[in-house]
């Protein structure tokens, strides 16, 4: 895969589901800890190295962000780091936490 694919909520659990799929959630803080996709792990530029260096970059990694738009300049950014398998999620976690609220947890 060259560069970053959107894909939808259900296209994501889907992902989840067929095993190792790391989250880079990258909203607020506030929001993270509101809610966040389950195992999300929340990526600002204070530990983006430390987040890029812990995942192996053949794992699909999916961008969550609020609605599907800035975790797309995200996408590209980290399929420019060397991530094979990078998506998008389109409807951000607004569409996630209603499409799977059973799959949404908060700090």
């Amino acid at each position: 895969m060259s560069g970053f694919q959107r894909i939808t909520a259900g296209d994501a659990k889907a992902l989840m589901e067929q095993g190792t799929l790391n989250v880079a959630d990258i909203r607020d803080a506030m929001s993270y800890q509101a809610g966040h996709i389950r195992n999300a792990e929340r990526v600002d530029n204070d530990n983006l190295a430390d987040f890029i260096d812990s995942i192996q970059k053949d794992d699909p990694l999916l961008v969550c962000c609020y609605h599907g738009n800035s975790s797309q300049g995200a996408a590209q950014f980290f399929a420019g780091q060397g991530f094979s398998k990078v998506y998008s999620l389109d409807g951000g976690f607004e569409l996630w936490k209603m499409a799977f609220p059973e799959l949404t947890e908060a700090n």
